[in-house]
């Protein structure tokens, strides 16, 4: 199986990015690759600009980055309660060469942030607003106050309680994977 994860943040210390990475990581056996958004950086989308400079590369590149996965592990970074402009410029560009940007992919959607409320806003956007552009929703995850429930050294949840969520949402989706 191959996953392909991302936080959507472009910090270069994503919180979203290490939760990704983390969940990627419990899917035993597969083969996993971490996407960075500061490798997708285009011209904030406008028509003028899509008119003006066509579709751009690194938008079909991520687009092909999603059809090589078998699955799916996105982790949302809120930004006043909602996709960070990183990430939502990227949807952007992507949703217009197509709009079904996640391609039916079997996706683990999540969000953390610093906050008690562990990116809950962001969270319940996407999960709105991904299946209409392709997103097959399998399990949500939400993690609250990054700083204290997650080391960062070890690159775990240090939370047992949320820690046993995350991995047995996982166990669930690796046996309905099998079943399919």
């Amino acid at each position: 199986m191959k996953i392909i994860a991302f936080g959507g943040s472009p910090s270069k210390n994503s919180i979203n990015k290490k939760l990704a990475t983390y969940a990627a990581s419990l899917f035993e056996n597969a083969e996993v690759e971490v996407l960075d958004l500061n490798d997708y950086q285009m011209p904030l989308f406008s028509v003028d600009i899509e008119t003006e400079i066509g579709q751009p590369e690194l938008a079909k590149t991520f687009l092909a980055k999603i059809e090589s996965a078998d699955f799916l592990v996105v982790s949302l970074a809120e930004n006043n309660g909602n996709y960070s402009a990183a990430f939502k410029n990227l949807f952007d560009w992507c949703s217009r060469i197509q709009k079904e940007i996640f391609q039916q992919k079997p996706m683990l959607l999540m969000a953390t942030s610093p906050g008690g409320r562990g990116g809950a806003s962001v969270l319940e956007i996407a999960e709105n607003a991904f299946p209409r552009y392709g997103a097959n929703v399998k399990a949500t995850f939400s993690l609250p106050s990054f700083n204290d429930n997650f080391n960062v050294k070890k690159v775990e949840i240090s939370n047992s309680e949320l820690d046993y969520q995350l991995k047995k949402i996982v166990e669930s989706i690796k046996l309905n994977f099998k079943n399919t």
